[in-house]
């Protein structure tokens, strides 16, 4: 029984105890989001930059790092854009959609192989009675959860 352990357990890559693959590295670096498309601002940004920071930290057990870290990740946003869903027979709106759409360079120095760059997209609907100003801090915590969770899932959490 001892015997197989190895066997079940080898050649799987290396997880931490929250069962994150590392490869074996200590750090990480996440750089500035910054967007490329007129409607995201540098608030937005910085606050999508952040929630990708403390996502790593809670959910795996790298270390944050200024810069060069042995897990990467750069990128952009993308598109940052309103859109009408769900006209009413009166042709007005009742409700708008946020979508937000980031460009992700992921850089492991341990396994290049596992690197990537890839665009990841999710969206949020609310009452188009509202301002986008008045909806947007709580749209974009929504977002940026899913989005953070989604870049998490395809770096570390590769099974």
């Amino acid at each position: 029984m001892l015997l197989t352990l190895p066997a079940i357990f080898g050649g799987c890559g290396i997880y931490t105890p929250y069962g994150a693959q590392t490869s074996g590295a200590e750090t990480f670096s996440v750089d500035y989001f910054k967007p490329q498309t007129p409607l995201a601002s540098p608030q937005v940004a910085q606050n999508f930059t952040e929630a990708l920071k403390d996502l790593i930290q809670q959910q795996s057990t790298l270390t944050l790092v200024d810069n060069d870290g042995e897990l990467r990740y750069e990128g952009q946003i993308t598109d940052y854009s309103v859109s009408p869903v769900g006209v009413q027979s009166n042709e007005t709106t009742a409700t708008n959609r946020l979508t937000v759409t980031i460009r992700v360079r992921y850089s492991n120095t341990r396994e290049p192989e596992l690197n990537f760059e890839r665009s990841f997209s999710k969206f949020a609907d609310y009452d188009s009675n509202f301002d986008l100003l008045a909806v947007e801090e709580e749209l974009m915590a929504e977002i940026s959860e899913q989005l953070t969770q989604e870049v998490f899932n395809a770096s570390l959490g590769n099974w």
